[in-house]
């Protein structure tokens, strides 16, 4: 009995525990843990994200150049995926079975309740088929949302693309605020001004029931936020510029980059080959994208920010003002044109001034000066000299924005190469390298790298007489300006009577008699250009053609600079592409009788190279 008594006791303390136990998950479940009124609210409440419209890009005359239009992605939900007719779905949908099959397997790795994009940028074809058989596929729902449209074929390194947001991206802090199949800017504008055009999303909070239909808005709306658009972009391209020199530089290899001396804002940036924005959108662009890439004429490579080639004799303006700042020649100096120093491609008259030296293209004399830069008699030690001058003379020209990057507001920018005494020790031995190592430098050649870029950076600073504001697209961010980098004035450290000196002899390299850049002159429609021409060594085929110059000379309202790669002599081929830019800039036309340069320009570069 006693035994009996005992078990009942057992039994029932069983009782009380599982009891005691229930209770106690009861009461964390209702009073302590949230999660479940969470889960249960999210039966009753949708979420409903609203993405902003992505600002809208202008050039400088409020010209419509990158606008959104609305497309359609079909989503799935995979755990919703039930009998999938695989083969009627593909059929619907002119898709290859494979294709369908690991796009659902991504869906299923990304979540089996939530719901990612399946096919993006539904052609209005395939959107008709779809929507009306969509009853018969349960798990799938079409998504409207806007895409990127382009209202021109031109600047497409420029603007840019957008595109689906990667896993690489939203591990990035950076881009915390991104959700699977979003979109985002992935190069030039659109990534550089990411913040500005994206805009801030809304959310709505909506009833629904257990079929998820809905029923009206939570609490009336309380914790709805509206989405704000983003700001549009007004650009300072000239579109109708830009368009000009995109068709000049077809068929040929090289960039354009034109500039406003007195605001820093660029004008026209080209780079060709190139290609149409509108590739980078809708459906199939990955594939259009890897062509690209493939291409060897390289259209992907933006070559006025990341092509670097020694500039040439252009280089020598730079030289021979760093030399009047340090004090080591005056415009009056005369050097002997010796070609036992280095050779000259012109034969000429005795230099009898910076001028001369300058419309002539005299190699010898900006060897002297530079020698005299870089020497100044320090001591008895040629290697040490060579080594304290260089260095001295690096960080003067490096001010005029040389060796590193500008700045500029698109991605990609090459920092380009002013090689220092370090670079020459490493290369040559320290105290086993001289002036003699060095000289190709005076003239704009050797280890010196510049773009496109910072050579038409070079002559905004000439015209403004020693000083620039970095190079950039954006002129105006809504209803603002541009970013607070781009209102800074730097100067170059060179006094401004040195430039005065210089500028005679660069308008003598277009307007004078003999000068090397004569084919870029304006004078018969009224316009003075002040340029320098550039032809560049190139070991692996024809010398490369350079031309930079601003223009009018007395009031600068243009600067240029013009890169043609295997096109022979700069005076050839890139001064009169430099001249048809200027004066189609400041006329707004092209007067008849050089209607000849045009036809003769857009022909290969190979047809108008011009020997000795």
């Amino acid at each position: 009995m006693q035994y009996l008594e005992g078990r009942r006791y057992v039994v029932m303390a069983i009782f009380l525990a599982v009891a005691l136990t229930f209770g106690a998950r009861l009461f964390y479940i209702q009073v302590l843990d949230g999660s479940y009124k969470l889960a249960a609210d999210r039966n009753t409440l949708q979420r409903i994200v609203q993405v902003p419209y992505r600002g809208l890009i202008y050039d400088r005359n409020n010209q419509l150049l990158v606008q959104n239009t609305p497309v359609y992605d079909l989503m799935v939900v995979p755990r919703e995926v039930k009998q999938l007719d695989t083969l009627r779905f593909c059929e619907l949908l002119s898709l290859p079975l494979e294709e369908v099959r690991e796009s659902l397997k991504a869906a299923r790795s990304f979540s089996r309740v939530k719901a990612s994009p399946l096919v993006q940028n539904l052609s209005t074809p395939e959107l008709a088929a779809i929507q009306d058989n969509l009853i018969d596929f349960p798990g799938f729902s079409i998504k409207a949302r806007m895409a990127r449209s382009y209202r021109t074929e031109n600047m497409a390194h420029a603007l840019g693309y957008v595109g689906a947001i990667t896993p690489a991206f939203l591990e990035n802090e950076r881009f915390s605020k991104y959700m699977p199949g979003d979109f985002l800017g992935i190069s030039g504008l659109e990534s550089f001004y990411e913040k500005q055009l994206m805009g801030r999303r809304g959310v709505q909070y909506r009833m629904v029931n257990v079929r998820g239909i809905e029923k009206g808005a939570f609490r009336n709306g309380e914790f709805d936020t509206l989405s704000i658009a983003g700001q549009d972009l007004h650009t300072s391209i000239d579109i109708e510029l830009q368009k000009y020199g995109e068709m000049l530089m077809k068929n040929k290899r090289g960039s354009i980059v034109a500039i406003e001396p007195k605001t820093g804002e660029i004008l026209a940036m080209v780079s060709s080959p190139g290609f149409e924005p509108s590739v980078l959108t809708g459906k199939g662009m990955g594939n259009r994208y890897m062509a690209l890439l493939n291409d060897e004429t390289k259209p992907l490579f933006n070559r006025p920010l990341m092509a670097t080639y020694p500039p040439g004799s252009v280089f020598k303006v730079v030289n021979e003002l760093v030399a009047l700042q340090m004090g080591v020649v005056t415009p009056g100096t005369a050097f002997d044109c010796n070609w036992k120093l280095v050779r000259c491609t012109h034969r000429h008259e005795y230099p009898s001034n910076v001028g001369i030296a300058i419309k002539q293209s005299c190699n010898p004399y900006f060897y002297q000066v530079m020698r005299a830069a870089v020497l100044r008699g320090r001591s008895t030690n040629r290697f040490e000299d060579a080594r304290l001058g260089l260095s001295e003379w690096r960080r003067k020209v490096m001010a005029f924005g040389l060796g590193d990057k500008l700045g500029v507001d698109i991605s990609q920018e090459k920092k380009g190469l002013v090689p220092s005494s370090d670079f020459y020790d490493k290369r040559n031995g320290y105290h086993r390298w001289n002036y003699r190592t060095i000289y190709s430098l005076s003239i704009g050649q050797g280890e010196l790298g510049i773009t496109g870029l910072q050579m038409a950076n070079i002559m905004a600073t000439i015209a403004n007489r020693g000083w620039y504001y970095t190079p950039h697209f954006v002129r105006g961010i809504g209803n603002g300006g541009p970013l607070p980098q781009y209102t800074v004035r730097h100067t170059v450290g060179v006094d401004a009577q040195h430039f005065e000196a210089i500028i005679p002899g660069m308008q003598a390299v277009v307007d004078g008699r003999g000068g090397t850049g004569s084919n870029a002159s304006l004078l018969d429609v009224g316009i003075s250009v002040a340029g320098k021409t550039g032809t560049v060594q190139n070991r692996h085929g024809e010398d490369h053609a350079t031309f930079a110059a601003f223009a009018p000379a007395e009031d600068p309202k243009i600067a240029i600079a013009v890169f043609i790669e295997n096109a022979g002599f700069g005076g050839s081929s890139a001064a009169p592409m430099a001249s048809l830019i200027i004066e189609k800039h400041l006329r707004g036309k092209i007067a008849p009788w050089r209607g000849r340069w045009e036809e003769w320009l857009q022909s290969p570069a190979e047809r108008f190279i011009r020997r000795h």
